[in-house]
């Protein structure tokens, strides 16, 4: 069985329609098996699909949303890649470590998968509350949730 071509790769600048109308952006900074992508989601609010010249300088640290994800929205078109980031350096967008609580027992878990793969299985070490927090929340997402969550994230942003 042969691997689908995707429509989009490590570095592509995508957006991302919002639920109230415009876009957010997002930048696709690992692409692994099976659909899973490791995304990075900037807050700025765009009425229509910006052209590359309009975005300007995005970094890590700008992110409201580090998520990892499906990739239906890329494949189906529904979020249309842009281009691919310029100066795009992998080393410089890194598969970060995730924080998870569990519900059950309460214990807090910093979550860490292959920097090649973010659908690879995760070393899980236990750590206190304040780290966890600190973190990005652990899951892989639908791109429907990754919408909703940047439509709620922009909001008081736009327009």
């Amino acid at each position: 069985m042969t691997e689908r071509r995707r429509p989009y790769r490590e570095g592509d600048l995508f957006a991302v329609p919002l639920g109230y109308g415009g876009y957010a952006l997002g930048v696709a900074a690992r692409v692994g098996g099976r659909g899973a992508v490791l995304g990075y989601f900037f807050s700025r609010w765009y009425e229509s699909v910006p052209d590359a010249d309009d975005v300007g300088q995005l970094a890590p640290s700008q992110a409201v949303l580090v998520q990892r994800f499906g990739d239906l929205g890329l494949t189906r078109g529904s979020w249309r890649v842009i281009a691919q980031l310029p100066g795009w350096g992998r080393e410089d967008w890194p598969m970060p470590a995730f924080g998870r609580r569990e519900e059950l027992t309460g214990r807090c878990l910093r979550v860490e998968y292959s920097d090649d793969d973010p659908n690879s299985l995760p070393r899980e070490v236990a750590v206190d509350v304040e780290e966890c927090d600190r973190l990005p929340q652990d899951g892989a997402a639908g791109y429907g949730f990754v919408e909703a969550k940047l439509s709620t994230l922009v909001a008081g942003r736009a327009h």
